[in-house]
């Protein structure tokens, strides 16, 4: 009987992590993955797969908890995608942005080092980003596209992508894979996210809920005037169905060389037409709900990103077909479900 492999995820209880955890688990693998040392015990997207999966408390701050769970856990793969995610944010907490985002992988990195040293082969995903090109000189970017971040996030992603690079082509010759991942959404995106943000409220606002979820400002998503608070609206965005990109990370990993690859869509839209399906999917003008707030306008603005996948259909046989609109209606209907 062939042995079962083994991957260990970061970030498991997050949008990636569990559409991940669910993919390697249908694959056969065993999975363990991170629960922060502050959590309660909720388990976040995870929840359903409690019973499937090994959770090891510790975080990416947290070197001997890294060390320990890796050790314990002697995993074939582990899939970097805990990070300080949302870059707006990090323009309020950018130590430890710096701290989980680029010395966070590091540590993953020097423990798989180790383990490797024992003896055992692994193999590292490690979650790069679109926010790394920043205000890019060229549209669309692929991998030989310069970065030059907006944001703190971005910053510490880069950071994290030329180490892994550093230790790909030199000496240690770590197999250690890095996804250029544009924006992918759906259902089980955080609230601080715009898109998970938008759908929120349209459900809010068309269900008349009374108390709406809180935005990154610790206040109601929607107003009591059935308003939704917004930032620029004119950034745009190569945004894609997340459980469709799952399946690129792990494929990195099954290559007989590690490598870097952009996953994208190749299409751009606006935050403002993100808006405008939203509510029209349920009848309403987003000009009569949504107010623009300068609180949520960030120092430096990003883009317009948007990502050639040429090299990930070539060499990982990776395809993607689902329309922003369908995206968009998706997460909906989801929370005209989960708000009614």
């Amino acid at each position: 009987m062939t042995e079962r492999k083994r991957a260990f995820i970061t970030g498991i209880t997050g949008q990636d992590g569990f559409y991940l955890a669910e993919f390697l688990l249908n694959k056969g693998y065993e999975v363990g993955g991170f629960v922060r040392s502050s959590s309660t015990g909720h388990l976040g997207n995870v929840e359903r797969l409690r019973g499937d999966i090994r959770f090891f408390r510790g975080d990416l701050g947290d070197e001997r908890s890294i060390e320990a769970a890796i050790s314990e856990f002697i995993p074939d793969e582990i899939y970097n995608l805990g990070a300080e995610a949302a870059p707006a944010e990090s323009f309020k907490r950018k130590v430890y942005t710096a701290d989980i985002n680029a010395l966070g992988a590091i540590r993953v990195f020097e423990s798989t080092l180790r383990l490797r040293s024992r003896g055992h082969d692994v193999r590292v995903y490690q979650a790069s980003s679109s926010e790394m090109y920043g205000e890019p000189k060229e549209i669309p970017q692929d991998e030989n596209t310069p970065f030059k971040p907006n944001n703190p996030y971005g910053t510490q992603k880069h950071m994290a992508h030329d180490n892994a690079r550093i230790l790909r082509e030199g000496d240690d010759k770590l197999f250690v894979s890095c996804g250029i991942l544009f924006n992918h959404e759906s259902p089980r995106r955080g609230p601080q996210y715009v898109t998970r943000k938008v759908s929120i409220a349209v459900a809010c606002i068309e269900n008349k809920v009374k108390n709406p979820p809180l935005n990154e400002e610790g206040v109601p998503i929607v107003t009591r005037d059935w308003k939704l608070h917004m930032g620029n609206l004119h950034p745009k965005r190569d945004w894609g169905y997340a459980p469709l990109y799952v399946p690129a990370m792990w494929s990195m990993l099954q290559q007989d060389e590690p490598d870097v690859y952009v996953i994208a869509t190749g299409e751009t839209h606006t935050i403002e037409e993100l808006v405008d399906i939203a509510f029209r999917h349920v009848g309403r003008d987003w000009k009569d709900h949504v107010v623009k707030d300068p609180r949520f306008i960030r120092p430096l603005e990003t883009g317009p990103l948007c990502g050639n996948p040429a090299k990930a259909r070539e060499k990982l046989g990776w395809e993607y077909d689902y329309p922003f609109e369908k995206l968009v209606k998706t997460m909906v209907d989801s929370d005209l479900a989960l708000f009614s």
